[in-house]
């Protein structure tokens, strides 16, 4: 029987890739990630080269001061740096376990906009899942990630991002 979640995923094929993309975000957030559910991250762009994320200012994404929640950022940047490795993994058909082994931020000024989440580090990160599959061995990789404000700033860095994202190829046991 297949799960309701592939059985979801295909029907997503048949919407543009920018739509397909922010559902999948969702619903692997409403089964697995319950803050990416609950912040509804919009995929802007997810290619070879670069994945851009943007997370509204809102009730749910808003702290006391009225700029972006830190567990929002953390979020937008999770989401930023890992969507490519997804998006690969999936494609592969392989199991591959993905996490973040480490996590930097340098606050540079406060997010009170819709915020945008962009990691550049594409190349690497193919390079990563690669080596992955054929070494079957855990690999480290440190992705960056900008987060901008582009409404209130351009193209202003408002938070620089470093997350070490860690792949390795799940066992038939496990």
């Amino acid at each position: 029987m297949k799960s309701l979640e592939s059985i979801v995923s295909r029907g997503l094929d048949k919407l543009p890739n920018q739509f397909a993309e922010t559902a999948r975000v969702w619903m692997f957030g409403l089964f697995k990630v319950p803050m990416l559910f609950w912040l509804r991250p919009y995929v802007l762009e997810l290619n070879d080269e670069r994945c851009r994320v943007k997370i509204d200012l809102n009730r749910r994404s808003r702290n006391h001061l009225g700029s972006m929640y830190f567990g929002a950022l953390a979020a937008g940047a999770d989401c930023a740096g890992g969507l490519m490795a997804m998006a690969l993994i999936q494609k592969s058909g392989k199991p591959v376990a993905l996490s973040f082994k480490d996590f930097k931020a340098n606050f540079l000024k406060r997010a009170d906009g819709a915020t945008v989440f962009i990691c550049e580090d594409g190349p690497q990160i193919q390079e990563l899942v690669a080596k992955t599959l054929e070494s079957g061995e855990r690999e480290n990789l440190t992705v960056k990630v900008k987060a901008v404000c582009p409404e209130k700033y351009g193209d202003e860095v408002l938070v620089e991002f470093e997350l070490t994202l860690s792949l390795k190829l799940k066992s038939k046991a496990a």
